[in-house]
């Protein structure tokens, strides 16, 4: 099916893709320029003033592309109106505008402004969900079809210097391309393909091309294939515009992103970045500088001897589980566990373990624990004086192991892993730096029949690249010991850094099936106790969101919310928190929330439920693609979808 996996210049090394340069206004794109950071407006595009004011918050806050919805005629008409007051009050930033289902208002918006980003999926073809079963003359037909609607706004791009964004979406693919291609990655990719190749033909190559979906297991996987295709078909390596779509908001939002985006950026693919939160847009602009921060630097590790190597290793278009044994809890078909650090922490108390996630309840004399609670504490030389939670088991390092053998596991270093031989019998933890792993300690490992299980760190910049080094060499040894993915930080980082500098790179390992757990950690924790076990709290926290965001652990309720936009019908981020209030104890429950019908069904296509902006005042409800509700009043509407949730056996009472 592929005619081969490559799609970066290496997978243990950082080199950026090499790229044509587009030319978007004053601010070009690719080539050897920075990695851009762009949003998106949220006002009515029809109120010029309120448009324009926001527009220029976001520049202020470091936006250099500015989209704006027009998803008619006379939105595209009045961008001529917003780029004019702009460009009056001083202003210059190239504007883009966002098109769905119009190529009418593409082809005027096209005479307008820079860029003009269209969905390929609902460019032309429609999406009614039907089953139908194309033959080669039939499917080329359709091909003709869109040629006849797109030629003639190419040749207006062509003529004003316009650039396009060819910008695929999981969620809007049309029926035609997933009854031949699927509802997948491929299917994403061969959508914009289908135009890229027009633009060739007419010789157009100011094309900046995205593949997003708001599960970054999939986008990830699209990006990657769609560079692979390029290449393959000898297609111009085009500027590639990263993100993931609905991908809500605080901590959630924050980590989503980064996995996706930061995974794509450490391969050395990516060219500017859109953060897709359910927030004010000026909002996503740091987000999007601190991800692209370290690229903009010279940032490189490249060898060219690690060209591509190991490629056959892992399918990079594809999940696979890395195959490994059981271990305990550890490997095989166990969900990734999750690891604290407690080994800072001194003269602890019950209490203390609330801060990830036990609570001890004296009336009943026994622990209580949430469902991010931690799987292992790693204690390091301390001991504990009371009875542990049942559900949480401990870790300590070798030599205080051996004096509470009954009590917890050992960690040993690569020194006592060789000079002794007093082990579990059940579950031992190895932790080695990526360069322990030499041809000693793999032959090794390679002959081990003792439980172990590997935690495995590094202390170069380029993480990612460096653990997935190290994990390929024990795949090609055939070395099936489960992995713990383990990093420090800097106890200095704002927490907003914190998620997205871990979520880049523990993210890409985990969605390519790398890693049976993961323990992050603080270089140091902060002098006054109340505030360390608040710093682990947030590790904690953040240890179950990357799970999460990976789709390798569901441990709470996911919300697919985008991130609103002139067409949006309703105040996102008021329902959004309402929604979340209300049912955010419904654990690997996914709901998506959406402020129109162009974010529909379409982009919440990973939800279960979805609560969608069909009219003012008037919500549509769903189950899966499926409308269960038209025109509910939106006062009603929040307790309409709990109602559907409970009518499928999906309800928990909050105890």
């Amino acid at each position: 099916m592929f005619e081969n996996l490559k799609y970066c210049y290496s997978l243990t090394e950082y080199k950026r893709r090499e790229t044509i340069e587009v030319q978007i206004g004053d601010v070009p794109l690719g080539a050897k320029n920075p990695i851009r950071v762009q949003s998106m407006t949220t006002t009515d595009t029809m109120d010029t003033i309120g448009t324009v004011e926001q527009s220029i918050r976001m520049i202020k806050a470091g936006c250099e592309y500015v989209r704006i919805t027009a998803p008619s005629i006379k939105e595209a008409e009045n961008l001529g109106n917003i780029r004019k007051e702009l460009r009056k009050r001083g202003y210059f930033t190239p504007l883009v505008a966002d098109i769905h289902f119009t190529p009418n208002a593409a082809e005027i918006a096209a005479r307008l402004v820079e860029k003009v980003r269209i969905n390929p999926g609902n460019y032309v073809d429609k999406k009614r969900f039907e089953i139908i079963e194309y033959s080669d003359s039939e499917y080329q037909e359709e091909i003709e079809r869109i040629r006849d609607k797109f030629i003639p706004f190419l040749k207006i791009c062509k003529e004003y210097g316009t650039a396009i964004r060819i910008g695929a979406n999981h969620g809007s693919l049309s029926d035609r391309i997933i009854n031949r291609y699927g509802d997948n990655p491929l299917g994403m990719v061969e959508s914009a393909l289908e135009f890229v190749r027009i633009c060739e033909e007419m010789n157009f190559y100011n094309i900046v091309l995205s593949m997003k979906s708001s599960n970054p297991q999939v986008m990830v996987q699209a990006y990657r294939l769609l560079v692979n295709r390029l290449a393959n078909e000898k297609l111009q390596p085009y500027p590639l515009h990263l993100g993931v779509t609905e991908a809500g908001d605080g901590e959630d939002g924050r980590i989503k992103s980064a996995l996706g985006i930061g995974t794509l950026l450490e391969d050395g693919l990516g060219d500017t970045v859109r953060v897709s939160l359910t927030e004010e847009p000026e909002a996503e602009m740091p987000v999007g500088k601190k991800l692209v921060e370290k690229y903009s630097k010279n940032y490189t590790t490249h060898n060219e001897d690690s060209e591509n190597s190991a490629v056959q290793s892992f399918h990079p278009f594809q999940y696979q589980k890395r195959k490994t044994k059981e271990i305990e809890n550890f490997g095989k078909d166990n969900v990734p566990r999750v690891l604290i650090d407690f080994s800072q922490i001194k003269n602890i108390e019950m209490v203390d373990f609330k801060a990830f996630g036990y609570t001890y309840l004296p009336l009943t004399d026994k622990w209580g624990s949430n469902d991010t609670a931690s799987d292992y504490v790693y204690l390091g030389d301390n001991q504990i004086p009371f009875m542990m939670p049942n559900g949480l088991k401990a870790i300590q390092n070798y030599t205080t192991w051996l004096a509470e053998k009954e009590k917890s596991f050992p960690m040993l270093n690569v020194n006592e892993y060789f000079n002794n031989d007093k082990l579990s019998e059940k579950l031992n933890f190895l932790t080695l730096k990526d360069t322990d792993f030499n041809a000693n300690l793999i032959h090794h490992l390679k002959e081990e029949k003792k439980p172990f299980v590997l935690i495995i760190n590094t202390k170069k910049q380029s993480k990612m690249s460096t653990l997935r080094d190290v994990t390929l060499k024990l795949v090609e040894n055939k070395i099936e010991l489960p992995i713990v993915i383990s990093e420090s930080y800097l106890h200095s980082l704002d927490l907003e850094t914190l998620q997205i500098q871990a979520s880049t790179d523990l993210g890409g390992l985990l969605i390519d099936g790398f890693g049976d757990g993961i323990m992050l950690s603080l270089d140091k924790y902060h002098t006054e106790k109340n505030q360390s076990l608040e710093q682990i709290k947030n590790v904690n926290s953040l240890s179950f969101g990357i799970l999460q965001a990976a789709r390798t652990r569901m441990t709470k309720t996911e919300y697919i919310s985008c991130p609103s936009c002139g067409r949006t019908l309703f105040d996102l981020q008021e329902t959004t928190a309402m929604i979340r209030k209300r049912t955010d104890h419904l654990k690997g429950l996914k709901i998506g929330i959406m402020g129109c019908i162009v974010n529909g069904p379409g982009e919440m296509a990973d939800a279960d439920y979805g609560y969608v902006g069909s009219g003012k005042g008037k919500i549509t409800l769903y189950k899966g693609q499926e409308v269960m509700k038209r025109s509910v009043p939106s006062e009603n509407a929040v307790n309409e979808l709990i109602n559907l949730i409970k009518d499928d056996g999906r309800w928990i009472d909050v105890s």
